[in-house]
């Protein structure tokens, strides 16, 4: 063989063996959690005391009746059958994230002034929601549980948890926790006429506040909150904006910026997302994205690195915050040694974000999936 094609040779598997490291590594690394941009840096305290003032709430910063009372964190499936889900107009905020990696979604509704007539479909809970709840001092709720089938792995699970009492707790299916069938009126019940059994699990939210009073839960808000600001004048906001967060498949999300209401419009699956109770669009005033990895630990269970106490290695990331039709970036941060640990967002200068009075849609997108923002002004 001439040099010439030894050369050629040669340099042609370099180049097979750079693109294959990158995708068995450098994809790799790509996915791997990023750190505070201000890591060298002291973060502001979390403060004990309310960051707002006022009678509103804590998560949305809107005056309400019930502004005080403490956070119901309900879990809701993600799968296109229970579609569209009952409750998600009303909620101060929404967290949505994977519970299979790469794939399926889940979310937790946390409602402090609406109470909707029903909520659902429900679904189980997984531990990486648990956390979050805590650090909110909501009430747990859900409809089932993660569990692992060897009892030295199931202490980070649902179960665990939940038995426990790491966290105050209703449980609709009565296998962890404190069951719902233990209050007077059981405030969870089956749905007639949807397609799939696994998705007619519903509740009533204001059964589930008293069935906590029976438990003897306090029903007092204690959640320091969120920072917020008045939204910017109607001549200021731009013409509209549309965001897309790609989960995978019919799990996809799309928001478009509504100019007049200051508002996300909000899509799920190439499909308006309506609520089931009062046929609203979901409609957020802010949407927040954020980058965190994804690992499956055991069998269909996944693990997020979002700062939880039993399996994360890392609790910060990178940070997206959509409000005032603008993208501005952060990070986030969850101090992973202390499960009460407030969720707190920071701007790139390490402060706390102070957001737009309204609901707030929390997006948990794993690296390597496409986030994009096309303003328009």
């Amino acid at each position: 063989m001439e040099k010439r094609q030894k050369i050629i040779i040669l340099a042609i598997a370099i180049v097979l063996v750079g693109i294959i490291s990158y995708f068995f590594f450098g994809n790799r690394g790509m996915r791997k959690p990023i750190e505070l941009n201000n890591k060298n840096q002291s973060l502001p305290t979390v403060s004990t005391g309310p960051l707002n003032e006022g009678n509103v709430s804590p998560i949305s910063g809107l005056p309400c009746e019930n502004w005080n009372r403490r956070p119901l964190a309900i879990m809701q499936p993600g799968d296109v059958a229970a579609r569209p889900a009952a409750g998600f107009s009303e909620a101060d905020m929404v967290i949505e994230m994977p519970v299979i990696t790469a794939s399926v979604t889940r979310l937790m509704a946390v409602y402090i002034c609406g109470t909707p007539a029903e909520v659902g479909s429900m679904r189980s809970a997984r531990h990486d929601f648990i956390d979050l709840a805590k650090g909110l001092d909501a009430i747990f709720v859900s409809w089932g549980r993660s569990e692992s089938h060897s009892d030295s792995d199931s202490v980070g699970l649902a179960k665990g948890i939940l038995d426990r009492g790491e966290i105050e707790n209703i449980n609709c299916n009565g296998d962890a926790g404190k069951s719902a069938n233990a209050c007077t009126n059981n405030p969870c019940f089956r749905k007639e006429g949807m397609a799939r059994g696994v998705d007619s699990g519903y509740s009533h939210p204001a059964d589930l506040l008293a069935c906590a009073k029976e438990f003897g839960y306090s029903l007092e808000n204690k959640f320091s909150g969120y920072k917020h600001i008045a939204e910017a004048p109607l001549e200021s906001r731009p013409q509209g904006g549309h965001l897309r967060v790609a989960f995978a498949g019919p799990f996809a999300v799309e928001y478009d910026y509504d100019r007049e209401t200051n508002s996300y419009l909000r899509t799920w699956g190439n499909v308006p997302d309506i609520d089931r109770n009062n046929k609203k669009r979901n409609a957020p005033k802010n949407v927040i994205v954020l980058m965190a990895q994804s690992t499956q630990i055991e069998g269909q269970y996944n693990n997020v690195q979002l700062g939880d106490p039993w399996y994360d290695q890392t609790d910060s990331g990178d940070a997206f915050y959509y409000m005032n039709g603008q993208q501005y970036r952060g990070t986030w941060k969850k101090d992973k040694s202390d499960i009460a640990s407030k969720l707190t967002f920071f701007d790139e200068s390490g402060n706390e974000v102070a957001f737009v009075p309204g609901q707030m849609w929390v997006e948990v997108l794993e690296p390597g999936q496409a986030l994009k923002w096309e303003p328009v002004q």
